[in-house]
């Protein structure tokens, strides 16, 4: 099973003993997923975190007018979930849709759990992983308050280069927290 990028993140942050390494590459299962795939839909329960081999993904919410709010990207290499949901076991406020055809590896909430009672250690990547996607979304937060709609899309394609190539305009637009109008704008200045 291809899990090298999905070990190789993880000893990243700090190197896993063999018998971690066999266990999770045991407990992840190899999954793919066409283009347009919705991996979780608001109301539903995420029973499954995801690690991106390959592929682009996105989550986003609905207004009750069905308005879409995209509040993430994510790439190769990321790990993807509806933080809420997961963790808590109760229904997402959130929809997960695959951009592209994707390689994921996934594994269950019971399975993670597994794994930390039986390698504590592991509890220290769980932690590095969650402070990472916390800082993550307070720097999005702040951007989304200080920055023009400039400077927003520039960096927006500094983080994901391509980004244009996979998610629609209006899914951009909606990151931004700007309407498509403004962003034709914008991508007119450059």
């Amino acid at each position: 099973m291809k899990t090298d990028l999905l070990i190789n993140t993880l000893s990243f942050i700090s190197p896993l003993n063999e018998r971690l390494q066999k266990r999770i590459t045991e407990g992840v299962k190899k999954e793919y997923f066409r283009k347009k795939t919705i991996l979780l839909k608001d109301g539903q329960v995420s029973k499954h975190i995801y690690f991106i081999n390959s592929g682009f993904a996105r989550a986003y919410y609905l207004t009750p007018d069905g308005k879409e709010y995209t509040s993430w990207f994510m790439g190769k290499g990321d790990l993807m979930i509806s933080v809420f949901s997961f963790y808590t076991q109760k229904p997402a406020a959130e929809y997960i849709e695959l951009l592209e055809d994707s390689e994921l590896l996934s594994m269950s909430w019971q399975q993670l759990q597994g794994i930390y009672a039986e390698h504590p250690e592991f509890n220290f990547h769980g932690r590095q992983l969650t402070e990472k996607y916390y800082i993550l979304a307070e720097e999005r937060n702040i951007l989304l308050r200080t920055l023009s709609a400039k400077e927003r899309y520039e960096r927006l394609l500094e983080t994901h280069p391509g980004i244009l190539q996979k998610a629609q305009l209006g899914q951009i637009a909606s990151y931004l927290g700007i309407s498509q109008e403004t962003l034709s704008r914008v991508r007119g200045k450059k």
